[in-house]
């Protein structure tokens, strides 16, 4: 059997800056019970120096959930680390491929790349600070090194301070001339190279990111890695993630548009009572589950529209849903 069958992280979401709050997973949860997920990217500084209950705070049903840290200094990743376990967290991850001029002034995210004995040190910190798993994202390469010799080296040095888990986003990182957006659409894609570090380390677990959207592409790349993780597609089509669990992790999984809305009145109505959370907060995560359908436009409308979200109750949602008129086929 392809080891991808048994790997627990076959199916996850990608951390995604703005996107993958704690609503955002909730709301994924409930289309996809097996995916892993991950929250944004957390700096050490915000959770050393800032509101640590504000960034880490979560909910029992996200499980297993992974927080993803931003950060080059050894001891402050291992505090971090540490905060990650006291929490519930199921996995603490290294950000070493985000390549924004924000992240660079800080000295970490993917020029890190250059420095693989600092991650190391990084990891092993972090690793002699818990006991869940410390996992790496990473790219493929920095600038114009596309070198295969240079990536190997990276996870070479970085599985030996006890890294096991690799998330392999499978471009290079330009660090000057692109923005991010554009380095997550320029630079080219090559899968090769993560299919080549599974053959290359078999004992790792190798995950593959980038440009994944559909069921047969995600198939296609698990006869060579042991997982995969989803970002914009799963965000913007979320509906993908009930097949995705449907076909990667639980054959049985049928659940209706109807029960995931009913189960975010569910929740919104929770999170107004005991953290005050307005409906705009949870709503705005929603807007892709009718993609495709008809009244799909009305649907957005109603749980984007300031005027309505002002003062509105969950029941906005069920409100919304009603605009959707679904053939027997979505379902």
């Amino acid at each position: 059997m392809n080891s991808a069958a048994l790997s627990p992280r076959r199916i996850s979401v990608a951390p995604m800056l703005d996107w993958t709050d704690r609503h955002c997973r909730h709301f994924h949860r409930l289309l996809a019970p097996h995916a892993w997920l991950y929250t944004e990217m957390v700096t050490t500084g915000a959770l050393l120096h800032g509101d640590v209950p504000r960034h880490l705070r979560f909910g029992e049903a996200e499980h297993p959930v992974a927080l993803q840290l931003g950060g080059s200094e050894p001891a402050d990743l291992a505090r971090c680390a540490q905060l990650a376990e006291e929490w519930g967290y199921d996995e603490v991850n290294l950000n070493c491929g985000c390549p924004s001029e924000r992240v660079q002034r800080g000295a970490f995210g993917a020029c890190l790349m250059n420095e693989p004995q600092l991650v190391a040190d990084c990891v092993a910190a972090m690793c002699a600070a818990t006991k869940l798993p410390v996992t790496v994202k990473h790219r493929i390469g920095i600038d114009q090194i596309e070198t295969y010799d240079f990536v190997h080296g990276f996870i070479d040095t970085v599985a030996s301070a006890g890294c096991h888990t690799f998330i392999v986003h499978a471009r290079n990182a330009w660090l000057k001339g692109l923005s991010p957006k554009e380095n997550r659409e320029i630079p080219p894609l090559r899968y090769e190279v993560a299919h080549q570090l599974k053959q290359d380390f078999p004992q790792l677990e190798i995950l593959l990111n980038g440009g994944l959207a559909t069921t047969e592409a995600i198939r296609a790349q698990l006869q060579h890695v042991d997982g995969v993780m989803i970002g914009r597609e799963a965000y913007q089509n979320p509906w993908a993630l009930a097949e995705w669990e449907r076909a990667f992790c639980d054959p049985s999984w049928a659940p209706s548009r109807e029960t995931i809305i009913e189960g975010m009145v569910e929740y919104a109505a929770r999170e107004a009572t005991e953290h005050g959370t307005p409906l705009r907060a949870i709503s705005r995560h929603l807007l892709g589950l009718a993609n495709g359908l008809p009244g799909a436009r009305s649907f957005r409308r109603l749980l984007s529209d300031p005027a309505e979200l002002r003062d509105a109750t969950p029941d906005l949602l069920r409100r919304a849903w009603r605009e959707i008129r679904l053939p027997e086929s979505a379902e």
